[in-house]
């Protein structure tokens, strides 16, 4: 595959203007399309036909099977002949643990996170910020039968989140400012905070305090809190978590919860080489 976009690239550089466009443009349109229908398969978690797949991503089903036959042939996808259903093949899996591995602060919290976990009793959770989106990718699960389990890779609005609402609180006013002109805080339940100037103070309060708690903003019955997780240039990078129902997560612990997971957030950031940006 490598081997023949950069041939691609190479006749192009020879060609006039004229027909140098065309060819590029369809090429790249290919791409997206492919994307899309990787992605298609990744957000619905399951199997799908043909024109399941075809419908979703707003293509013709010759086109997406024509799409779907090249990345079968990569690896990317794979079909159940029998059934006629398209998954997601372990090359798709292969480029995105590539993420994985290019953070250290995985692999590194990894074991801070499995003894967070019996520490606690509780879900432990790593994630990150993309836009206002928190991202989960790591999870050391609980062995209690009523736990909270998500997927890698799964995105929640960072408002709700106890991951999101800490790295958030590391914004600088203009960073915070832009952010809520441009996103909305959306109601989930009757406890998510939407009004900007609210949410602010809240965070600001995160901030002095050097944890946050999701309480039952994102679903009622779930608590979350977390801490963040800084690089050499006293940048939050990530944040660590716990999540469980309410009934364990009860009000006479949150504190003393929260001071473990700024000490855990504290080791993990040691180890990493970082700095809080309290430190010099």
């Amino acid at each position: 595959m490598p081997q023949e976009k950069k041939s691609a690239i190479t006749s192009t550089k020879a060609s006039t203007p004229s027909t140098v466009k065309k060819p590029a443009t369809g090429q790249v349109q290919s791409l997206v399309r492919g994307l899309n229908i990787l992605k298609s398969l990744a957000e619905h978690g399951k199997s799908m036909s043909l024109f399941e797949i075809a419908d979703d991503v707003v293509l013709a089903s010759s086109t997406a099977h024509r799409l779907l036959s090249s990345l079968e042939q990569q690896g990317f996808v794979i079909q159940d002949e029998q059934r006629g259903k398209w998954s997601i093949g372990i090359e798709a899996f292969n480029v995105g643990n590539g993420f994985l591995k290019t953070r250290d602060v995985v692999a590194i919290a990894r074991p801070f996170m499995r003894e967070l976990m019996e520490k606690t009793g509780e879900t432990s959770n790593l994630g990150i910020l993309n836009g206002f989106s928190s991202v989960l990718i790591a999870q050391v699960e609980c062995k209690e039968l009523m736990r909270m389990v998500a997927t890698l890779g799964g995105r929640t609005p960072a408002h709700v989140s106890g991951i999101g609402k800490a790295l958030l609180s590391e914004y600088s006013q203009k960073e915070l400012k832009d952010h809520l002109f441009e996103t909305k805080l959306n109601e989930i339940t009757e406890n998510t905070i939407t009004n900007p100037t609210t949410f602010t103070a809240h965070l600001a309060d995160i901030k002095q305090q050097g944890f946050s708690i999701d309480d039952e903003e994102q679903s009622i019955g779930l608590r979350c809190i977390a801490a963040n997780i800084y690089n050499e240039h006293h940048e939050a990078i990530a944040a660590i978590s716990i999540s469980g129902p309410k009934v364990r997560l009860t009000d006479d612990r949150l504190n003393d919860l929260g001071s473990l997971l700024n000490t855990t957030a504290s080791q993990i950031t040691f180890a990493l080489g970082g700095k809080k940006p309290t430190e010099k």
